[in-house]
This record gives C-alpha cells, structure tokens and sequence, in this order.
C-alpha cells in the first residue's frame, strides 16, 4: 500500500491543527471531546500541540441501518463531564455521510454548551448527505476509503503511522 498521507505529513498537519485551535481558543478552556475509537490516536498527538487549558472527554456513537445505509445516531457510550457553558470542540477521525457529527453536535447544543466546534483528521465529501462544517479540518479529500493512523476496517489497520486508501 502507498500512503495517501505519511507519518511525517500527519505531524506536521496536527501541529498546524494544535496552533490553530490554541490561537482560536486563546483566553478560554476547553472541552475536548474525542469520538471513539477511531480518533484516539489523532486526540493524544493533537492535545500535546494545544496550549490553552482544557479536559477531555470521550463518546461512542453507534448507527443503526440496513447494511451501508446509515440509521438512527445513538450514544454507546456517553460523555462523563457535563458541557453546559463550556467551550467543546469535537474530535473526530473522518466525517463522511455526516449524520454522527450532525447529531453529536446538535445533542451537545441542546445541553447549552458555550460554544461547539468539529475538528476532524479527514473531511471527506464524496458521500456527505448532511451538511456538517468542519471547522478545523485536516485534510480535505473527495473519495476513498482509509485506513490507518485510527482509521480501521473491521478493527484493523488503525495502528498503521500512515493513512492508505485501500
């Protein structure tokens, strides 16, 4: 396999990200929430490159359809901190249909945090069916399937350094 981004690539992106997010948020802490399992590798390299206070949290979210057809969005598990006034940015691996991240973001507005934010490692386009902003994206891509970095396909690959398109 060819990486479609390499170990080097996606360090430096997620430093970008890091002094990106610490300048947005300069004066404020934040709530960081990590959507499991796939973005866990890309949150612990991303919150050494923030400098503004923050926590972390994490959920799992689970969608219920006919085989690729996405269903109802529920939460596997949910958040243990409560988000209510807080800053919360969302860290995900990749956004695809969109539906996940629609819902998270709409449940965590609906429980009164300050403000919401979508950071997510892959922004990809070619199936989005929900409009979702991903106000700190990685990297932008139209198609293909990924793997690696916390990508997985049936739990595998995720622990590749590189992302790869299989």
């Amino acid at each position: 396999m060819t990486p479609v981004f390499t170990a080097k690539d996606i360090a430096v992106r997620v430093a970008e990200l890091g002094a990106r997010i610490s300048l947005a948020y300069q004066g404020r802490r934040l709530l960081i929430v990590g959507v499991q399992k796939g973005a866990f590798i890309f949150l612990a390299d991303l919150v050494r490159h923030i400098t503004v206070p923050a926590r972390v949290d994490f959920v799992r979210l689970a969608s219920y359809g006919v085989s690729d057809c996405p269903g109802e969005v529920v939460f596997r598990e949910d958040m243990e901190l409560p988000c209510k006034g807080e800053h919360v940015l969302v860290v995900e691996d990749i956004v695809d249909t969109g539906h996940s991240m629609a819902r998270l973001l709409s449940v965590l507005r609906l429980r009164e945090a300050a403000s919401v934010a979508l950071c997510a490692l892959i922004d990809k386009t070619e199936r989005r069916e929900v409009q979702v902003t991903v106000d700190f994206p990685g990297f932008k891509l139209a198609k293909g399937f990924l793997v690696g970095y916390g990508l997985d396909f049936a739990e595998e690959y995720r622990c590749l350094p590189s992302i790869y398109e299989l």
